[in-house]
């Protein structure tokens, strides 16, 4: 049975209504959902126990802090192996900068997403970091002319 056969639509209203603002106060919440101010903060309670709210946290401007460059790094292995895959992956995580990293199909293995204060920046790191590991035979980097969209809200109208 998968996670959200258990979310009913109060879960995904308050799920939703959080990822849009986490400092919202628990009586706000009740209201907005429709519940009263115990229920709510129950059925929060449980969606972060069970791990379907991981946490909270700010979202920062990254260009307001200085961080203006957001790369897109396409790598691949040499070699596919679980071992070699393995490897790349726990290195991926510990690159700076990096803010998500996935296993991807298709031309590479991996897309990593850096961001970072500027290009000597980057070429800093890919060469002190990417290319240092033996098992990536290739990157390709596209880079960020500016975002879209980057909020990273759930669309649970979906489920």
């Amino acid at each position: 049975m998968s996670i959200h056969a258990n979310i009913d639509e109060f879960d995904r209203k308050i799920i939703s209504i959080l990822q849009r603002d986490g400092r919202i106060s628990n009586v706000d919440l009740a209201d907005k959902v429709g519940l009263s101010p115990s229920p709510c903060l129950r059925r929060v309670r449980i969606l972060e126990e069970r791990g379907i709210i991981k946490g909270y946290g700010a979202v920062v401007d990254r260009n307001a802090i200085g961080l203006d460059l957001t790369v897109f790094v396409q790598v691949s292995v040499s070699q596919h192996s679980r071992k070699n895959a393995a490897s790349v992956q726990q290195r991926l995580n510990t690159v700076p900068g990096s803010v998500s990293c996935h296993m991807v199909s298709g031309n590479a293995d991996f897309l990593l997403e850096l961001v970072v204060p500027s290009l000597a920046a980057y070429e800093r790191l890919l060469t002190e970091q990417l290319l240092t590991m033996e098992e990536i035979s290739d990157i390709r980097s596209n880079f960020s002319l500016r975002p879209v969209r980057v909020d990273g809200s759930l669309d649970l109208s979906l489920l």
